[in-house]
């Protein structure tokens, strides 16, 4: 936008931005639903300034738990430290048990890179069996998928037991796969849920669930149910039996709207 102006050597463009600032915000707009700000509000907090990751390196506001150099962030079901074998920048699954975070957490972002064997050694369940739980309840799955026929809601990326991944974007065995997932925890009030936990879950770059909501904790060959726990909890890798390698590994905790 703009305007002319006559001077003693004609006709100039004249800019408005030139002419006067932009406003950084408002204080006469009416307050939006729900909210304690008005629209386009010149009080409400700015976003922080953070630096995003390149090819999936942790941004900066991102708690790393695990860059391949130790298990610090890591212990055994028993409390203990973590036994898995570090290899190559990756944690590998020895036997010695699934391992969890020191830390908890509620609705998060999480990423993790994840490798099948490369020997491929047994089918179905028994091929490259992981898994990934929030709240130390709710399982992601990992399994080699690659042409590997198991049941639906137990292929790789799968919410175990509930509902399947829309698709089967599984890589061959022994190369590295990525998870990213956004993760809500449930809500309860005493002893009534009020809100189911979902997730969002993209598997090497290709969504496969949606803002999904989980049908309870996960469970085994049997209906999954809820039951009032705690908000927070730990994030747990699983120990199956299968040599799975992890690399990779950061988490942001999501924060209410502001």
């Amino acid at each position: 936008m703009g305007w002319l102006s006559f001077t003693a050597c004609g006709l100039i463009w004249v800019s408005s931005t030139s002419a006067q600032e932009h406003p950084t915000g408002y204080t006469d707009t009416p307050t939006l639903p729900g909210s304690r700000w008005k629209v386009h509000d010149d009080e409400r907090p700015r976003p922080s300034v953070v630096q995003s990751g390149i090819d999936g390196s942790a941004p900066s506001d991102a708690l790393v738990l695990f860059d391949g150099k130790n298990l610090n962030e890591w212990q055994s079901g028993d409390g203990k430290d973590a036994k898995w074998r570090l290899v190559n920048g990756a944690m590998e699954v020895n036997g010695t048990g699934s391992i969890r975070t020191r830390r908890e957490f509620g609705d998060v972002q999480l990423h993790l890179e994840w490798a099948s064997p490369k020997n491929v050694e047994s089918n179905s369940q028994g091929r490259g069996n992981s898994g990934v739980f929030f709240l130390g309840r709710y399982e992601v799955q990992i399994l080699d998928s690659y042409d590997n026929v198991s049941y639906a809601d137990g292929q790789a990326a799968a919410m175990y037991g509930q509902h399947p991944p829309a698709v089967n974007v599984c890589r061959k065995p022994g190369e590295w796969q990525t998870f990213d997932i956004l993760f809500e925890a449930p809500r309860f009030e005493g002893d009534s849920l009020q809100r189911p936990a979902r997730a969002t879950v993209i598997h090497n770059g290709v969504i496969v669930h949606h803002a999904r909501e989980f049908l309870g904790l996960t469970t085994h060959r049997a209906i999954a149910q809820y039951q009032p726990h705690p908000v927070r909890g730990p994030l747990q890798l699983q120990d199956h039996g299968n040599p799975v390698r992890f690399r990779n590994v950061w988490i942001r905790e999501l924060g209410s709207d502001r």
